[in-house]
């Protein structure tokens, strides 16, 4: 039976080194927006259309993996996952399709995260770079996961 994986946590986190490594572990699918946003519309984080270019891209990335668990092969989904809602959303939709789910979280103390931060900065990587207070913004939005959410 197929699983859906899904890479959960703050930017800096390093959640795509993790789930580059899953992929080999399960030999999955790594499906990941950011990389698909810049090749198709640039860095778009400062823009008005940043929610809509993301959700798009998430949507094409939903439907290829829908098709890809149907056929019993693993999908890790690397795009942070902050809400709850959209991580029950998710394992929802795997179950609709009779497969596994499974959360990776990647929990990065507060400081790690700004220390990465910095590092980014000044060796960008194809990341978007984010600035202080927009991570400041993000982790106020972060819903951790519950423990139940880790052992369903």
């Amino acid at each position: 039976m197929a699983t859906l994986h899904l890479m959960v946590g703050l930017p800096c986190s390093e959640k795509l080194s993790k789930a580059r490594q899953l992929e080999k572990k399960y030999n999955a699918l790594l499906l990941t927006p950011d990389g698909l946003r810049q090749k198709l519309f640039g860095n778009t984080v400062k823009t008005k259309d940043h929610d809509k270019l993301h959700s798009a891209v998430e949507s094409i990335m939903w439907e290829h993996a829908s098709k890809i668990l149907s056929l019993g092969v693993d999908v890790i989904l690397d795009s942070g996952f902050w809400l709850r809602e959209e991580r029950n959303l998710y394992r929802k939709k795997a179950k609709e399709l009779g497969a596994d789910f499974r959360i990776h979280y990647i929990n990065v103390p507060i400081k790690e995260l700004y220390k990465r931060l910095e590092k980014q900065k000044k060796a960008p990587d194809g990341n978007f770079i984010i600035t202080k207070e927009e991570m400041d913004r993000y982790i106020s939005i972060f819903q951790r996961p519950s423990p139940e959410e880790l052992k369903a």
